[in-house]
C-alpha cells in the first residue's frame, strides 16, 4: 500500500503534528492496521479507502483504534488531493465520528469537524496537580480531561508525571489550556494511555477547545496555538453544532508498505 507521513499544522517540515497515512485499494482487517500503527509509532495513522463519492477513513494510535483525529484527517486530505485525485477540493469522510468534510482552499485544509463543548465536573485539584505539575485553576471533561491554567506560560513551562497522569480515572487524554498572549488560546495535550505522552498537535480537541473558548472570548472565529516543542498554528471557527478548523500541511515521506 502507498504510505506517507504529512506533517499537519505546519507550513514546513519538522514542525507541527506528523501523521502516517496509508491509502488502501480495499479495506483490511483492525488487527493489521493496529499492527501497521504501532510499527509507524506515529501519534496517529489513518487509513483511507474511496468508497463511492468519499472515502472510508479510520485512526489508530501505536496502541488503539481512536474516534475523532483532526491531524491525520488533515493529512489524509492532503494525501487525497495531492496525489489521490489530484486536485480535488471537496472531500467526505466516513468514520466513527460520523460525516466529516474537508475543503480545501489553496493551501488550507478546512475541516468540519463535531463540536464537543467540555462539562465541569468535581475533581480533586491535588489528583491533576500530581499529574500536570500545577495546581489547575478549572477542571472539565469531555472525552479528555479538560484542565484550565491562569497563564500561557504557565502551559508553556508545564511538566507532566506521566505515571501519574495514566492513573487519572477520568477521561482518555488530557487538555491543557489558557488564554493566549498573541493569540486566542493556548493548549498542550497528553495521552499516555494511548502511548502518546504529548501530541504535537491536536485538531481533535479543538472540538473541545474551540466552543469552550468561543464562549469564553465572545468570539466565534479564532486563532490558536499549540505549544508542543514542533508547535501548531489553528485557525478556528464556531459553526452551530460544529466547529472548523483549518491548516496547513507540508509532505515529509512518501512510499510503500510491503505486508
Amino acid at each position: 500500500m502507498k504510505y506517507y507521513v504529512v506533517d499537519a499544522f505546519a507550513d514546513e517540515v519538522f514542525r507541527g503534528n506528523p501523521a502516517g497515512v496509508c491509502v488502501l485499494e480495499n479495506p483490511i482487517d483492525d488487527s493489521t492496521m493496529q499492527k501497521i500503527a504501532g510499527e509507524n509509532n506515529l501519534s496517529e495513522t489513518a487509513f483511507v479507502v474511496k468508497n463511492g463519492n468519499g472515502y472510508d477513513l479510520r485512526w489508530f494510535t501505536p496502541k488503539a483504534e481512536i474516534d475523532l483525529c483532526g491531524h491525520a484527517t488533515l493529512g489524509a486530505s492532503y494525501v487525497i488531493s495531492n496525489y489521490v485525485d489530484i486536485g480535488i477540493e471537496n472531500m467526505t469522510f466516513n468514520t466513527a465520528s460520523g460525516i466529516l468534510k474537508v475543503k480545501r482552499n489553496g493551501d488550507l485544509y478546512e475541516m468540519d469537524l463535531p463540536s464537543r463543548e467540555p462539562k465541569k465536573i468535581e475533581l480533586s485539584p491535588e489528583m491533576v496537580s500530581e499529574a500536570i505539575g500545577i495546581n489547575p485553576v478549572e477542571i472539565y471533561l469531555s472525552r479528555d480531561l479538560f484542565v484550565v491554567l491562569e497563564t500561557e506560560k504557565q502551559v508553556e513551562k508545564l511538566k507532566p508525571n506521566f505515571s501519574e497522569m495514566i492513573k487519572l480515572k477520568n477521561g482518555l487524554g488530557v487538555i491543557v489550556t489558557a488564554k493566549g498572549t498573541d493569540v486566542d488560546f493556548v493548549s498542550r495535550c497528553f495521552y499516555p494511555k494511548l502511548g502518546v505522552n504529548e501530541d504535537p498537535v491536536t485538531g481533535s480537541a479543538h472540538s473541545n477547545l474551540i466552543p469552550f473558548w468561543s464562549r469564553r472570548l465572545n468570539k466565534d472565529t479564532m486563532v490558536a496555538k499549540q505549544l508542543s516543542s514542533r508547535g501548531g498554528t489553528l485557525y478556528c471557527k464556531t459553526a452551530g453544532g460544529r466547529v472548523k478548523i483549518s491548516g496547513k500541511a507540508v509532505p515529509y515521506m512518501a512510499g510503500n508498505i510491503n505486508i
